[in-house]
């Protein structure tokens, strides 16, 4: 077994930003479905497997916390704008796919809408620390 005695620091943050006058259930879908894209497009922050003493194995998790964040649509669209600009890898949620029941449908509902008319109500972000810092400037953390 391993000792660790030094907290584990990451360089990188993964960040989710969702709408403040949403439902709760909304904003649970919403982070779920967000974070989802994070480990396709960044296959590295996902850990190992898990698996009980029993040896019952487990599927493998995000390697270091997601933070999860709230502000008004104002600031959900203007850290969009940040993160667009930055380059960084990027998953959206909008209005629109709380009335889709499929990925295609929901990928149907983003592509006819352009970029600065989307009615972003959630957003999930992955780099580096201070460049995901820079792309939330001045949201708080979700309640």
């Amino acid at each position: 077994m391993e000792t660790v005695t030094e907290p584990v620091r990451f360089d990188t943050k993964i960040a989710v930003l969702l709408r403040d006058d949403l439902p709760t259930w909304q904003r649970l879908n919403m982070t779920a479905f967000l974070v989802s894209g994070i480990g396709q497009a960044a296959p590295e922050v996902i850990g190992q497997p898990y698996a009980d003493a029993d040896g019952t194995p487990y599927l493998p998790m995000f390697r270091q916390p997601v933070l999860v964040f709230a502000g008004t649509k104002e600031t959900v669209t203007a850290a969009h704008q940040r993160a667009v600009t930055r380059g960084l890898p990027l998953a959206v949620f909008t209005s629109d796919l709380f009335r889709t029941g499929n990925d295609r449908d929901n990928r149907a509902a983003v592509r006819v809408v352009g970029r600065d008319h989307l009615d972003l109500t959630g957003l999930a972000v992955y780099g580096p620390k201070n460049a995901v810092d820079k792309i939330l400037k001045g949201v708080r953390m979700h309640p």
